[in-house]
């Protein structure tokens, strides 16, 4: 397992995100993962600016590999805007870029005042994201009518040499059947029984998967610090997927309290949990796992957690 680095787009603006990437570079980290968001989960992040922006000064400050975690092309986007930010990302990342799509969440989506719709329709609907996206890709004057979307003579001229690949996120068995039957990866946050779900299905390529850790030499501050920007983690079932607003889910996120983060978040300065956490991924099956420091503490953890396990793990 390789770890790479997570920039979480709903902490951080648009230059810090550029800083952070060159940061991870320097440290080592195997690529970057980099979040796609509206919305924050809650105000205290405080942040959510627009990824394809921040990709594309990425690409110019650093040399890494950049995957969205993960992209919903279905209700706020269409996926043939999807396609064109996608394939532009491509080539100004020299290939080095990868589309990581899921089915969303109405926190994001609702924005434009669409319905919702049902799981299932949500599927069904990113599986046609995907054909579409596909579709121009190929290059040329591209036309498609199926039941959610209609493009009609729709070109992108700006391809990189290879179509990039296209990892799928499931969080539910549908969502792993359907990731291991149109994904080129797959893409979670748990390493759990799934992953083995997608390699039982046909699932081929990567699997990435992403995780936060809260490192810092005090670990009652580490600890408030990952409660007060990450109680959303814990919220059970679909809140997730169904909640509308950040100030839904702050209201959810009373009922957290910051034993529950951090029975599940590494916080503090004890590597050997962090390793515990890591290990857990690589023994389900994790190829990728992309960390995501929680909070301000940036350098320390690339001063010191970083040169404990980049070079375990990437060296």
């Amino acid at each position: 397992m390789k770890l790479g680095y997570f920039i979480s787009s709903e902490e951080w603006g648009p230059r810090d995100q550029v800083r952070l990437a060159q940061r991870a570079e320097e440290a080592g980290f195997h690529a970057l993962w980099i979040s796609d968001h509206f919305h924050p989960w809650i105000d205290e992040q405080g942040h959510s600016p627009f990824v394809w922006g921040a990709i594309g000064a990425i690409s110019q400050a650093t040399n890494m590999r950049v995957t969205t975690g993960v992209t919903c092309p279905t209700l706020r986007i269409h996926p043939a805007v999807i396609a064109h930010a996608a394939a532009t990302a491509a080539v100004q990342l020299e290939g080095r870029f990868q589309l990581g799509v899921g089915s969303g969440e109405a926190l994001n989506e609702h924005i434009l005042g669409d319905h919702w719709p049902e799981a299932d329709e949500r599927l069904e609907m990113l599986e046609e994201a995907v054909e579409v996206i596909r579709l121009l890709w190929q290059g040329g004057s591209q036309s498609h009518r199926g039941r959610h979307y209609r493009v009609e003579n729709a070109r992108v001229y700006d391809l990189p040499d290879k179509p990039p690949e296209i990892l799928v996120s499931g969080f539910g068995p549908k969502a792993v059947k359907l990731a291991a039957r149109i994904g080129d990866g797959y893409a979670t946050t748990s390493p759990d029984e799934l992953i083995k779900m997608y390699r039982d299905e046909g699932g081929k390529g990567p699997i990435q998967a992403g995780t936060k850790v809260c490192f810092g030499s005090d670990e009652a501050e580490a600890r408030k610090t990952a409660y007060r920007l990450w109680p959303n983690e814990q919220l059970p079932g679909e809140l997730a997927q169904v909640l509308p607003t950040p100030a839904h889910f702050e209201q959810a996120s009373e009922l957290v309290t910051e034993d529950m983060v951090a029975d599940t978040v590494p916080c503090g300065p004890d590597l050997d949990e962090h390793m515990k956490t890591l290990q857990e991924y690589a023994d389900a099956g994790v190829d990728e796992l992309f960390v995501q420091q929680i909070g301000p503490n940036q350098d320390e953890f690339f001063d010191t957690w970083a040169p404990e396990f980049v070079p375990k793990f990437n060296g």
